[in-house]
Formats: structure tokens, sequence, C-alpha cells
């Protein structure tokens, strides 16, 4: 397997380094823009299958040219959401595998945006499924932790777990703390103002697809392993999307400990209109306010030397046992910011979501998982998945909550 990833930032330096202790592939090349970035990620590994180079991920004739020359089987988005359409089409033109961990963006509906959805996470991606299909092309989307690894736990449960599932809710928190920082996001602060920011979205089967207030919903959530309750809150994520596609169940959510501050935060950035993606004149040049909000914060990529605290990313999924009781159960992974630096260099959010896409494409180049068009990770058997995670050292939990508690 011939890898090639596309963005040498966080979450792409975090998977070349778990990568480079498996055997699943022969050549795996980190391109960005900043090539001085991705070479000194592929030469910090110290392993002469990694390479770099130099890409500009706006354009699809660039990446599919970068991947013809290098004959990559495989292109790995590693990017902001924001380039997957041109990642996307160049993977298909480049006749690549295609992997992303977030897919591409909404848009809020014209006349209802708290009511009804526009266009949905994906909505563009899945409108090519039968293209790739005919292809013989295989496009794995939303293989990160959040989405991913949730819908592999739900997949899981629906398998082997439950008869029937009245709720699928995944449910995200942490006891992260940056040192030196009065505000310092631990992941893309440009993907975290778009999710949070856009009107949450919940599917129910009586009802379809329907979307509400950002910040809708608050419910107190008690987290494993010594993270401990946090308040979450409804936001906008893939999980809502993917998993009724595969899932039979009645209700998907998805919930996120943001905490009082960061909402405060984001809420500030929006009233200021700093949230936004579309360019403003500023002297003689063009520059989007999101943007600026990304420059002048810390990477999170580089706060793992600052951080302490463990993460936590889960599935709670709710209905009838196979036994036929009634069932409430929370499939989770926690990250310990401690020990992935300890043990990777990475810090704990990015390593977290890094781990995924590792453990697919090895499932995936020994055949274990198969498949054509436009696929998410629901889509093929879980089991396997999570055998190999624990293998790799990498222990995910499950809990019984109170069914009283969930309703």
């Amino acid at each position: 397997m011939n890898v090639l990833v596309i963005g040498a930032g966080g979450v792409g330096s975090a998977l070349a380094g778990i990568a480079q202790r498996r055997s699943f592939f022969d050549r795996m090349t980190l391109a960005d823009r900043d090539e001085a970035r991705a070479r000194s990620v592929a030469g910090s590994l110290d392993d002469d299958r990694f390479s770099a180079a130099s890409l500009d991920a706006s354009s699809p004739e660039a990446i599919a040219s970068c991947a013809k020359s290098l004959g990559a089987d495989v292109i790995v988005n590693a990017t902001d959401p924001r380039f997957n359409p041109q990642i996307f089409e160049a993977a298909y033109e480049s006749r690549c595998l295609y992997l992303d961990m977030a897919m591409t963006l909404s848009e809020p509906h014209p006349e209802q945006p708290y009511e009804l959805p526009g266009v949905k996470l994906g909505d563009r991606q899945f409108e090519q499924h039968e293209r790739w299909q005919d292809a013989g092309l295989l496009a794995l989307l939303g293989m990160g932790v959040e989405p991913g690894l949730s819908d592999v736990f739900a997949r899981y449960a629906s398998d082997h777990l439950f008869s029937s599932i009245s709720e699928i809710g995944v449910r995200d928190g942490a006891n992260l703390v940056v040192e030196g920082y009065a505000f310092a996001p631990t992941f893309s602060i440009w993907t975290t103002i778009e999710e949070c920011l856009n009107p949450p979205l919940v599917w129910e089967r009586t009802r379809g697809f329907y979307t509400t207030e950002p910040f809708s919903e608050p419910e107190v959530f008690e987290f494993p392993e010594g993270i401990g309750p946090v308040e979450c809150v409804n936001v906008e994520h893939e999980e809502v999307v993917l998993v009724p596609r595969e899932i039979h169940c009645e209700r998907v959510t998805f919930k996120y400990g943001l905490g009082e501050e960061f909402i405060d935060v984001l809420r500030t950035l929006h009233l200021l209109g700093l949230d936004a993606k579309e360019p403003a004149q500023v002297g003689e040049v063009q520059v989007a306010p999101r943007d600026v909000v990304a420059a002048v914060l810390p990477n999170p990529a580089e706060l793992g030397e600052r951080m302490s605290g463990k993460t936590c990313a889960g599935t709670l999924v709710t209905g009838t046992g196979t036994d036929g009781s009634e069932r409430s159960v929370y499939l989770y992974h926690v990250a310990d910011n401690e020990e992935t630096m300890r043990e990777y260099g990475s810090q704990a959010v990015v390593w977290q979501t890094a781990i995924n896409p590792v453990l697919a494409l090895e499932l995936v180049q020994d055949g274990t998982w198969t498949g054509t068009g436009v696929l998410g990770p629901e889509s093929f058997d879980a089991a396997p998945f999570l055998e190999r995670m624990l293998a790799a050292g990498w222990d995910y939990g499950m809990v019984e909550r109170s069914t009283a508690d969930v309703a």
C-alpha cells in the first residue's frame, strides 16, 4: 500500500507516527502546502518508508498529479473539511482509495435554519456513490474518532448487544487543561467553529432530519475513568447523517461537552462576525475572519507539553438487549494526554483521532474490509476493528447505564 497523506498538521503528523509502528504500507508521503513542516515530520520518524512533498490542497489537478507521480494507492485527507471537494475529486481521478475524517461541509437552510436542514454534511460526497461504485472505487468517509470510532461502536452494539435500538447518542467530553493559556482549543478552531455554530442536526425515524438552535438540549453526562460529569449540548456532527444509513434505530444525536466558557467565546466570535468564512477586505488584502482567529490562537498540535487530563469519545446506545430486557450501554475510548505524549509525542485529541484511519487502512489492505462506492464506518463489520484496537493496546471500554437515567 502506497499512501499519500494530505496535511502534515496535528492529525497528519500523529497518523504518521502511529503508522510507523505498523507494517501495512510500503510508502507514506506527507504532503502539505508548508513543505518544511511535512519534511520535519517525515524526517523525525527516521524511517525510509516516509517522504515529504509540497502540495496545494485547493487544487484537484495538483493533487491528482502528485498522486500519480507517487504511484499512490490511497489518499488520506488530513486537512480541514473545506478542502474535501478538491481532494475527493482528485482521488477519483487518480483511481485511489479515499479516506477522510470529516465530510464535506453543510449549508444551513436559507429560510428555516433552526428547523430544517439545508445541504447536510457529506451530501456532496454521497451523491457520487454510484459514480464511485461503477468505477470499483471506495471512498471511506468520516474515519476519525468522531465520526469514525463512534460509528464503529454503534455498529458493534447493533450487531452484538441489542435486538432493537431506540437511540444512538454520541457523547464527547474531556477534563483537559492547557497551562498558560486563557483560551486554547485542543483541536482545529476552524473546524470547531464550523460544527459548533452551525444548526445542530438530529435524526428521528418518524420525523427525518431536523435542526435546532446551537448549544440546545443541555444534559449533564457522567464520563468514565475519572473525567466525571460534563454538560453536553447538541452540535452538528457527521454521525447523525452516517448512522441511520446502515443501522436500524429510532433516533440519533450528537452532544459535545464544551463548557460554559468555551460556548461564551464561540458566541462572541459569532456576534462580532469573526466566525465568517468569506474573505473581508483589510487594507490591500482579503482575509477570512475565521482564518485570522485560527492564526492568532496557539497551534493545537503544539500544545501537548502544556496539556494535562483525558478526553473521552463514545456512543451511548439505548434499547432492548439481546435478552429482551431494557438496556443502555456506553461504549467509549479514553486518551490520556500524559500517555500519548510519552508514547507517541502527540497530544491526546489528535492522537485519538489518528489511530482510527490507521486501523481502517490495515483492514482494507488485508481484505477484511471490502466495498465500493461512498461509505461510512458503520458499513463495515465492527468486530475486527475493535479486536485490532485491543491487540494494539488501545483499549476501549463499555459501561452499563441506567435506562431510567437516560430517559
